[in-house]
């Protein structure tokens, strides 16, 4: 490394760590100040992999903030509501209102909802890259009743579909909220006659379908058999399910960590790597519309997620890069547009239907380091930290002139930078 680029790189790093000083609450790091000021699942599971180096210590109450959330079924909520912001994003506390279920935490206000499930990683993470060991391993050991907790509850309450996958009830669970591959389970629900912002004049969108689910799950209670019998959206998503089967095998490496048997973890991962060649494979990884019982034909980022696992079979790896490669980073000038660039539904300007995300950048880039590609390794590093340099830790960005959209000093997009540099 040059002098120069050494200097660039010491200059983006401090750039990164500002961002999240500015967005840390004291307990949590909010993914950005006004425009989402409470904790979110999985993007404090990435700020807690980019503070592992850095701040080890504030690496694990991130996490612990979020596991003091967790319900008595084992779901971790997708948000955390800081009591003095509630109101201030919608759907806020009053929506959800975790307060009337007996599962939820006593004096925490959530939602009913999960994210993908990358915590096991994150503590993975915060237990490779911790200075003193006798620390991490007291971390590990608080974090490990939470973590089984949330693996126990994905495969009791949320195989819906029976075959070894857990399925999202909300296309909030997907993390990827706006994809095109939630357009015709959406549209076949209902017509629904209230408007996500409450504006009375406003007709039937995809956004008030979202508060509708929401509502209709907190009206069951927050029920499993609801979830099982009744409830109209349900879908087996690769990137959730290849991010559990990654989270399994994390569990299985803590497992031996602190002495545990990590025989189940391992046999989960095999599960539910069956069930997604069995169930979501079909020349490409696919979401699984169980209501409708039919794969969804549309290629989005979220079909690379299985690639996260290491004994994905190697003809099926060789496949999918191919249509990465093709359908996804040749079109495009920046890496990776989270639609296929070619297909009906792609839109460069709409959240997860055409921008690119660092964090489904760095999950790509880590699923490169897996399987030993070399070359989209670096590419990938090299493609995302050139887009934080030229645009800033911006939400997403376009695929095609590298321009930052969405909200500005976005907590994982700084986060990832920094897991980004120090390798």
């Amino acid at each position: 490394m040059d002098a120069r680029s050494a200097f660039d790189d010491a200059a983006l790093e401090r750039s990164a760590m500002d961002v999240l000083d500015a967005n840390w609450t004291g307990s949590a790091t909010v993914p950005a100040v006004g425009r989402y000021p409470h904790q979110w699942s999985w993007d404090s599971a990435f700020v807690a992999i980019g503070l592992a180096r850095r701040r080890w210590s504030r690496a694990c109450a991130e996490l612990l903030h979020l596991f003091a959330a967790q319900w008595s079924t084992g779901m971790v909520p997708h948000i955390v509501f800081d009591r003095a912001t509630g109101e201030a994003y919608y759907p806020g506390p009053s929506l959800w209102r975790s307060g009337d279920c007996s599962a939820a935490p006593h004096g925490v206000l959530t939602s009913g909802l999960v994210q993908p499930p990358l915590q096991a990683c994150a503590v993975w993470w915060i237990w490779r890259y911790a200075a003193d060991r006798d620390d991490a391993l007291g971390f590990v050991r608080r974090a490990w009743p939470s973590l089984v907790a949330q693996h126990d509850y994905l495969t009791s309450v949320r195989d819906l579909g029976g075959g070894g996958l857990a399925a999202i009830v909300h296309p909030w669970e997907s993390g990827l909220d706006d994809s095109p591959v939630w357009d015709a389970p959406l549209a076949a629900l209902p017509v629904v006659r209230y408007a996500y912002a409450l504006d009375e004049w406003q007709s039937d969108s995809h956004h008030d379908r979202y508060v509708w689910l929401a509502v209709r799950y907190r009206d069951s209670g927050y029920a499993a058999g609801y979830l099982r019998d009744e409830h109209p959206f349900a879908v087996e998503d690769p990137m959730f399910n290849g991010i559990w089967l990654a989270s399994c095998m994390a569990l299985a490496g803590l497992a031996d960590v602190i002495g545990a048997d990590h025989t189940p973890f391992h046999e989960s991962a095999d599960r539910i790597r069956r069930a997604l060649i069995d169930r979501l494979w079909n020349g490409a990884f696919y979401a699984r519309d169980l209501r409708a019982g039919h794969l969804i034909p549309i290629r989005t980022v979220g079909g690379f997620g299985p690639l996260l696992d290491p004994g994905m079979p190697a003809a099926i790896v060789t496949v999918l890069i191919q249509s990465l490669e093709s359908r996804f980073l040749g079109p495009s000038g920046y890496p990776v547009p989270s639609c296929e660039v070619r297909a009906l539904e792609f839109d460069r300007s709409t959240y997860w239907r055409g921008p690119s995300w660092v964090n489904t950048n760095w999950l790509l880039w880590q699923a490169a380091v897996l399987h030993g590609l070399e070359g989209l390794e670096s590419m990938l590093a090299a493609s995302t930290l050139r887009l934080v340099r030229q645009a800033g830790f911006r939400e997403c960005f376009d695929p095609f002139d590298g321009m930052g959209r969405g909200c500005r000093d976005f907590s994982w997009s700084a986060a990832l930078t920094l897991d980004l540099l120090a390798r």
